[in-house]
């Protein structure tokens, strides 16, 4: 796992589009990653769409925001659309970047234990420094959150 002021894990991996998303050109100004567990699933659903309503707030103070999920650059697009997503969607089906935050952990579901990605949420400032890492969040107001502690920055 990966703590405050530990630097971000460098990526280079597609989007919805299939269009290639380096971490690199997002340096320089600070920018938000966000991990969840399954495209067109209720809690990811609610996270992603309220990241959505708040792009214009992330925008207006230069924060890129990207969503993570292992699904396929495919279901991302399928996802985007279906929900109007404006959020950037990478794949990253092979799990590095999940394994390099920290975030592919082992879970328990109605008694049965299985791995898979930990919603969670990290601020990484201008110079690649992680801010603000949070593990296990809940999707219900959590867009909202990251914007103030954005705001803090």
């Amino acid at each position: 796992m990966l703590n405050v002021g530990d630097q971000a894990p460098e990526f280079v991996l597609p989007d919805a589009d299939m269009t290639m998303t380096d971490s690199a050109s997002l340096g320089g100004k600070p920018y938000v990653v966000y991990f969840y567990p399954k495209d067109d699933t209720p809690g990811c659903t609610m996270e992603g769409i309220e990241f959505t309503e708040l792009m214009g707030d992330f925008e207006a103070l230069g924060v890129a925001v990207v969503g993570v999920s292992k699904d396929t650059c495919v279901s991302h697009a399928a996802f985007r659309d279906k929900y109007g997503l404006s959020i950037q969607l990478v794949a990253d089906v092979e799990g590095q970047l999940c394994d390099a935050y920290g975030v592919w952990q082992e879970k328990e579901k109605n008694g049965e234990k299985k791995m898979g990605i930990v919603r969670s949420t990290f601020i990484v400032d201008a110079d690649g420094i992680i801010r603000h890492a949070l593990y296990d969040v809940k999707p219900k107001g959590h867009a909202e959150q990251v914007l103030e502690l954005v705001r803090a920055l």
